[in-house]
């Protein structure tokens, strides 16, 4: 009878535990946000204005606007609106539990996988999406990571229950570009060694662009008969001809140097990532012209004589000398913490508005999806955060998020264990 009774107990123990971890469902419909501040990014704040959402989109905006029959009326005095907020590089959806491989869907096997897409291996249903979300972020780049070109990135949606759905209209191959320097504290390599082995993958890099150009040659002179099966190339098929860009993640001050120099020889449409060094060459990314996604933020100086805010100041640093920037965390967990990455930004020289404009309309503008996100205007995707503060302020409370139109229910696991554990009852007697 003991072991019966246990057993039980285990039993209602792991249903608690079901009934617990479930989150509730988006709600749909139309709805009117009112009495609300709205900074819409792109065109200035407006004061006691309201927001209609219907059919997913941004229907009406303004201070004079007729709420429809039926909708949802969300009062937001003393609240601001803000567009969701744009996450430009992460991993998120990609692994659940980073000590565990069998949750690890990040980087697979092979040096050149282009092929290798990161929006199939997404996972609707992680925790680390709640999390997020409950936090203002609505939309995240997830990227692979591994080798020399790892796979394609993809732009997605924090709400859906397949990976299509989420999907938010941009994808990238992602480029490691071949680094000079040590790997960290732990690399022991000689100069001579770490030299080697830079020109050794920078030669493998070259190798592998001038089969994708040879590839692109054939298959345009083809006049559409199928090739032979060789997805690596096809992949980089639509880089080579520029209809798809290219995400190099590079961060060292001479690495930067030669990738911008590697961009203008090959001809390709590039966004550079990470770039942690940028404010070493600032001038030069920016007579490039090429876009930056720079980040994490709250990181440690590269090198041990830097001050220690340098990781702090350096999105500002590329901005004023005419990059355009936006911001990533580079995270997979705490992706959640972007607001905060943005508000040291801020702080250390790129000031607020150019900060916020960096997780908004900047990331749309990069990846080609401005037309739909980043801002708060008639006719774009309701991508939304409703705060009674400040976002980049870590007292701040989000009290709504919409994400495609629907009301994302704020409960995450954290919210969870929070109101589990703050009027805990005695646990079960032994």
């Amino acid at each position: 009878m003991k072991n019966m009774k246990n057993i039980l107990t285990l039993i209602m123990l792991v249903s608690f535990g079901v009934t617990f971890a479930q989150i509730p469902s988006a709600e749909t419909g139309t709805f009117a946000l009112t009495n609300a501040t709205i900074e819409t990014i792109t065109n200035g704040t407006i004061q006691n204005g309201t927001i209609v959402i219907a059919d997913g989109i941004i229907a009406e905006i303004g201070t004079s606007v007729s709420i429809p029959q039926g909708a949802k009326t969300i009062d937001c005095s003393g609240m601001t609106i803000y567009p969701g907020l744009i996450d430009g590089g992460t991993q998120i959806g990609l692994v659940e539990v980073s000590s565990d491989p069998r949750t690890r869907d990040n980087s697979e096997i092979g040096d050149v996988i282009p092929h290798i897409q990161a929006l199939t291996a997404v996972n609707p249903s992680s925790v680390v999406l709640p999390v997020t979300r409950v936090n203002g972020v609505t939309t995240a780049l997830t990227m692979p990571s591994g080798g020399l070109f790892p796979g394609t990135a993809a732009l997605i949606n924090l709400h859906g229950y397949t990976p299509d759905q989420m999907y938010a209209g941009f994808k990238g191959v992602v480029l490691n570009f071949p680094a000079t320097g040590r790997r960290g504290r732990w690399d022991r390599r000689s100069d001579e060694d770490i030299k080697k082995a830079a020109e050794k993958n920078l030669k493998k890099l070259n190798n592998v662009w001038a089969k994708a150009v040879q590839y692109h040659k054939i298959d345009s002179a083809s006049n559409g008969k199928e090739q032979s099966y060789y997805p690596e190339m096809e992949a980089l098929l639509p880089v080579v001809r520029g209809e798809m860009k290219l995400l190099i993640n590079v961060n060292a001050a001479n690495d930067i140097k030669s990738a911008l120099e590697w961009i203008e020889e090959k001809g390709a449409d590039a966004i550079l990532c990470g770039v942690s060094e940028g404010w070493r060459v600032a001038e030069e990314i920016a007579e490039a012209n090429i876009p930056v996604v720079t980040g994490p933020v709250l990181s440690n100086p590269t090198r041990s004589y830097d001050r220690y805010d340098r990781p702090y100041a350096n999105a500002g640093a590329m901005q004023k000398a005419g990059v355009k920037v936006a911001i990533r965390t580079n995270e997979i967990e705490n992706v959640r913490n972007l607001p905060f990455h943005a508000g040291f930004a801020a702080a250390y020289g790129m000031g607020k508005e150019e900060a916020l404009r960096s997780i908004t309309i900047v990331p749309a503008e990069i990846f080609g999806v401005s037309d739909k996100y980043g801002s708060i205007e008639k006719g774009k995707v309701a991508n939304l955060l409703v705060a009674d503060g400040d976002p980049f302020e870590t007292s701040t409370n989000i009290k709504n998020v919409f994400i495609d139109g629907w009301k994302i229910p704020m409960v995450s696991r954290h919210t969870q264990l929070y109101e589990e554990y703050l009027n805990r009852a005695p646990g079960v007697d032994k």
